[in-house]
Formats: C-alpha cells, sequence, structure tokens
C-alpha cells in the first residue's frame, strides 16, 4: 500500500484529463533548476548527451524502480522534469522549437495543438516492439486519428461514487443526481467541461456538442441540480465522501481509487448515459535531442509487467491490454473498465470558442446557485 502514500500526495497530476479546450489544470510541482534522475517530479533542465532521457511530465507519475529499471537495462539516465499545467509544457516546447526534451507526457488536447504546430515527431514504430500491447480502445482519438505521433499512457474516467450507507436512492445514472432524496449531499469536480457535460449527456446530447442554445439548455438543467449540490472542489474530493460529508460525488479516476481502496463498500457507477473519459499520451518532439532514449523508454514501459507497476503506481485506467490480467486483483476494478463498456465512451475534446464561452456562462450561473 506504500504505493499510494505517493499517490496521494500527487492526486492533482492529472486533473487536465477532462479539462479539454485549455481549461486544464493538471497541477504539479513547479520547475526549479535541480536536476533529477528520479520520479519525484524535481524539475530538471534538460541534460546534453547520449546517455540521457530528458523526460518532461507531471510530478510523480512513475515508480522509482521503473526508472531505475531502466537505467540499468539501457545506461540511459533519467533526466525528469516537471510542469504544473500542460499550456505551461506547450509554452516551453514552443520556446524551444520542438527541442530540449526527448519524451513529454501530456493530455490529449494540448497534444492537438502541439501537433498543429509541428511540434512533435512522427514515430518510427518499428522502433517500438511492444507497441501491439496497447488497447485500441485509447487509440484513434480525436488528438491523434492515425495513431501517427502518439502512445496512450493513462486514461482517466469520470466516474459517480456514492455510500449506500448514507443514502437510500440507488443511483445509476446521472440522472439519478437530480433525486431531491440527494439535497445538500453530492460533491462534484470544480471542471466546467465535465459537470456541463453530464447535464449535456442527461439530455442525450454529446459531450462534445456547439450549438449554444443546447448547451445553454444544459445550464438550464445544471440549475435543477444545485439544490443537491455541497462541494465543488477539484482537491480530495475522497475524503469528502469517505467523512461522510457527502453521501455521492462526481470524481477524477485516481480521486476514486484512492476513496474505494479505503471504503470498499462505496458503489463505483458507471452512468447508464455513457462518460467522458480523456487520455495522457507520450510524445517525442519535434527536435528531440535523443529521440533513440525516448524510443526505448516507451518501449521498456510498454511490457506488460512494467506498464502493470506503473498504472497500480499512478492509479488511472490502465491502456496496455496486455498488462490488464497482471494487473493485482485489490485494483482491478479500479484499472480497467468493465467489459464491453467501449461503446458508451466519448472523450471530451476541444470545442468552438463560441461553445467554450457558452459553457462558462453557464458554469458560472450553476456555482452562484450553488452558493
Amino acid at each position: 500500500m506504500k504505493k499510494w502514500i505517493s499517490l496521494a500526495l500527487c492526486l492533482s497530476l492529472c486533473l487536465g484529463l477532462f479539462a479539454g479546450c485549455g481549461a486544464s489544470s493538471s497541477s504539479a510541482g513547479a520547475d526549479s533548476s535541480t536536476p533529477a534522475a528520479s520520479g519525484s517530479g524535481i524539475a530538471a533542465e534538460p541534460v546534453k548527451g547520449e546517455g540521457t532521457l530528458n523526460l518532461y511530465t507531471w510530478e510523480g507519475m512513475f515508480p522509482q524502480d521503473v526508472l531505475d529499471g531502466f537505467t540499468a537495462e539501457t545506461g540511459y539516465e533519467v533526466s525528469y522534469s516537471s510542469f504544473d499545467t500542460d499550456e505551461t509544457m506547450l509554452a516551453k516546447l514552443e520556446a524551444a522549437n520542438g527541442g530540449d526534451y526527448d519524451l513529454i507526457i501530456a493530455d490529449d488536447y494540448i497534444i492537438e495543438t502541439a501537433i498543429a504546430e509541428g511540434l512533435v515527431a512522427e514515430l518510427d514504430k518499428t522502433k517500438l516492439e511492444n507497441l501491439g500491447n496497447v488497447n485500441p480502445l485509447y487509440q484513434g482519438q480525436f488528438y491523434d486519428p492515425e495513431d501517427a505521433y502518439t502512445v496512450p499512457y493513462g486514461a482517466g474516467v469520470m466516474t459517480l461514487v456514492y455510500d449506500p450507507s448514507l443514502t437510500d436512492v440507488e443511483i445509476t445514472s446521472y440522472a439519478d443526481l437530480w433525486n431531491e432524496g440527494l439535497a445538500d449531499n453530492i460533491a462534484v469536480v470544480d471542471n466546467y467541461r465535465v459537470i456541463n457535460g453530464m447535464a449535456l449527456k442527461v439530455l442525450g446530447e454529446s459531450y462534445n456538442v456547439t450549438d449554444t442554445d443546447t448547451i445553454r439548455a444544459a445550464g438550464d438543467k445544471l440549475l435543477e441540480l444545485a439544490p443537491n449540490i455541497r462541494l465543488i472542489k477539484n482537491d480530495n474530493v475522497q475524503d469528502d465522501l469517505l467523512s461522510g460529508e457527502v453521501a455521492a460525488a462526481v470524481m477524477y479516476t485516481s480521486q476514486v481509487t484512492l476513496a474505494c481502496l479505503s471504503n470498499p463498500d462505496l458503489k463505483v457507477v458507471y452512468p447508464a448515459e455513457g462518460v467522458g473519459f480523456g487520455i495522457m499520451a507520450q510524445f517525442i518532439p519535434s527536435e528531440a535531442p535523443n529521440a533513440d532514449a525516448a524510443y526505448a523508454f516507451i518501449d521498456y514501459i510498454l511490457r506488460p509487467e512494467i506498464a502493470k507497476q506503473c498504472f497500480e503506481w499512478l492509479g488511472y485506467y490502465c491502456t496496455n491490454a496486455a498488462a490488464d490480467d497482471l494487473i493485482e486483483e485489490e485494483y482491478q476494478s479500479f484499472l480497467t473498465l468493465p467489459d464491453g463498456f467501449d461503446s458508451d465512451m466519448e472523450m471530451i475534446e476541444n470545442i468552438t470558442p463560441e461553445a467554450e464561452e457558452m459553457h462558462m456562462q453557464v458554469w458560472t450561473e450553476f456555482k452562484a446557485a450553488c452558493e
């Protein structure tokens, strides 16, 4: 269980998985100038030399054993730099004209922008012997439809969890959250695309609809939910569910994992309307100083036994189909999706500025109503 202590310290590293169109804010440690060849996430300046992998991602993305094992096997030292938001990463990549770093792991929506700007190298798949282990469910998505530039690392699924000992309401869908029996008893993450999207799904619409009248209708539907909302926050929502502060919560994947490990009696719901999901993916910058090291690392963590270590540490959904059966039983239900669930999933994508503006307007009104 020690691995989850580390996870608890960096829970917010992947909050941008469902943000879409600049709404991210994966929060981890800020950059500094201290080099580190570890998963501590201490920022490092890029290191020159063929014997180093310059890895740039959020804090705490890998167990130290995995990084040490990679170095022992390949001889590549790992210089680990962390960023606080996807936008910080993109700004640095733009300033370096696609150079400085060898491998970056970031959120789907920002990768779409980096590819469009020519900052991402097309993959030489002949250098990735283990690429076939990737679960096809997480391939061919909007940010890289031909899988030409990226390899998925982890996925997050927006999940509903409730404590049946604290409510008589049986929850099987997003629509059930509107039940009057849940008055002042629900916590939701502070993410407008996720929660507005929840209302859109209740209305039978896509997360990514761009019609502003439809988004306004979803906003009106959300206002009806306001009396049931007790908390709107991003950090440690699982603590409020575990303490009994709320009976139900809409949470990020890592928060669900921690909550259910602490209280196995909690009920995890994959809503009948379908769920939104996001992907963290790996890519090699267009001018990476040591692309060979990047290919070696990607292929290394694509091995099923290494992927198992990574996902049990990270607490996000496993994107490596070959690793699914290796994951320990206590984590299986948190790190792998139920069979046959793929038809009910939809990625939250970048949308038009007009649609974004309407989302922000209805979200502001909803939060005001909840207060």
